[in-house]
């Protein structure tokens, strides 16, 4: 069934939306309009990406009318010390967003996936522009299956529940939220937000994880964040590494 975008955006009067029944990916098509002029709080949304985003040139399953495919306009006014701690603000936005709806309880994995019992069921994508920060964002809503190669790591909130989820109630949680952290890490800078972090997330601190860096894994155990908002793994012989990037897994569960 497609979103029921005129719901949203009754509730959402303000906001400009733009959406799409299909788009390649909405990561795009929010930049070039971002460089239009598309006012901060603006996004794009679709009900089907043909190539939807993911990190590290991945691509994100989208799978037509079952998840939530946005691309948010963010231009606020960041230190750039706190540019990095702009994916983990979103994250905590759409955790928010995906309790308020569904009750679920939801962990946070460093940097940017948004987890529920142990699987991915949302991600994020940031991207600096010169004109704006755009915030990619893909919940997997009511999947009820996922393609072999994602099975292990995927959930939705559907399958976690036991029912289907209103795409539309979650989307009109979501966008003010993301509204309220970025203000939130604007204002006051990354430390209420690194430290909100580290209080919801199990992958914070204390946690044995596996980090995938191109064909070289590191294994250690989490240390906490930086002040920049990188990852602190403390390895087997007491040193400590910062990871600026690269794929955290809970040590054991492979490569996602």
């Amino acid at each position: 069934m497609p979103l029921d975008i005129h719901l949203v955006r009754s509730h959402l009067p303000n906001r400009e939306l733009r959406y799409h029944t299909t788009i390649d990916t909405t990561m795009r098509e929010a930049a070039a309009l971002a460089a239009a002029g598309l006012p901060s709080g603006a996004a794009v949304i679709a009900d089907e990406q043909t190539a939807g985003q993911g990190r590290h040139g991945h691509r994100w399953h989208s799978e037509h009318g079952l998840g939530l495919y946005l691309s948010a306009v963010l231009r606020p006014e960041l230190k750039w010390e706190s540019a990095p701690t702009l994916t983990i603000a979103i994250g905590l936005a759409v955790a928010e967003a995906i309790t308020s709806v569904t009750g679920l309880a939801c962990d946070l994995r460093w940097p940017n996936d948004v987890m529920i019992g142990g699987k991915k069921a949302a991600g994020i994508l940031v991207q600096l522009t010169e004109s704006a920060a755009i915030a990619g964002i893909g919940i997997n809503v009511n999947h009820e299956r996922f393609p072999a190669e994602l099975g292990q790591e995927a959930t939705s909130l559907r399958l976690e529940s036991s029912h289907e989820q209103s795409r539309e109630r979650i989307l009109i949680e979501l966008l003010p939220a993301v509204d309220r952290y970025a203000t939130l890490l604007a204002e006051r800078g990354p430390d209420p937000i690194l430290d909100l972090f580290s209080s919801r997330s199990s992958y914070s601190s204390g946690k044995r994880v596996e980090v995938h860096q191109g064909d070289s894994v590191l294994v250690g155990t989490t240390a906490g964040l930086n002040g920049s908002g990188f990852l602190v793994v403390r390895k087997d012989d007491g040193s400590d590494e910062i990871i600026l990037a690269g794929g955290v897994r809970a040590a054991g569960a492979g490569r996602g």
